[in-house]
């Protein structure tokens, strides 16, 4: 299924065949007219459910994430009011569980200073575990 705007992963277009093991992602949204831009997280799958011999079984599936634009309202609405085309969905790290998304998220946020300078981000939240599922590692 073709995207007017794709997701870019290391200067290519990424699709679901390369998924792997990852679980999502942590994404850059920049506004190539002003140069705004947004760092969130996104994940590959979501909850969802199917019937199997008359029961409900808990699944998951594939989530929007191929058309996804980000949760900033203000964003969203610049998407709707300038055009997809007009910015630019960079991922910037694949990640393999949640709280590996979360941790990189907040990193490239606060290392972005997202607060400090005119992004579409208006705050911060993160919440990790030390022992949390985190790649040693660092890039």
């Amino acid at each position: 299924m073709e995207y007017e705007n794709h997701w870019i992963y290391n200067g290519s277009p990424f699709t679901s065949e390369m998924i792997d093991a990852h679980i999502g992602f942590v994404y850059k949204i920049t506004n190539t007219n002003d140069g705004r831009f947004y760092i969130g997280k996104k994940l590959f799958t979501r909850a969802g459910r199917k019937k199997v011999k008359g029961k409900t079984k808990k699944i998951r599936v594939e989530s929007d994430w191929m058309k996804y634009y980000s949760s900033s309202d203000e964003l969203n609405e610049d998407v709707q009011k300038l055009g997809k085309n007009v910015f630019r969905r960079e991922i910037l790290r694949l990640c393999k569980s949640k709280s590996e998304c979360t941790y990189y998220e907040a990193k490239y946020q606060f290392e972005l200073s997202v607060l400090l300078v005119n992004t579409y981000n208006k705050w911060i939240q993160c919440k990790i575990r030390r022992n949390a599922q985190l790649r040693t590692k660092h890039e």
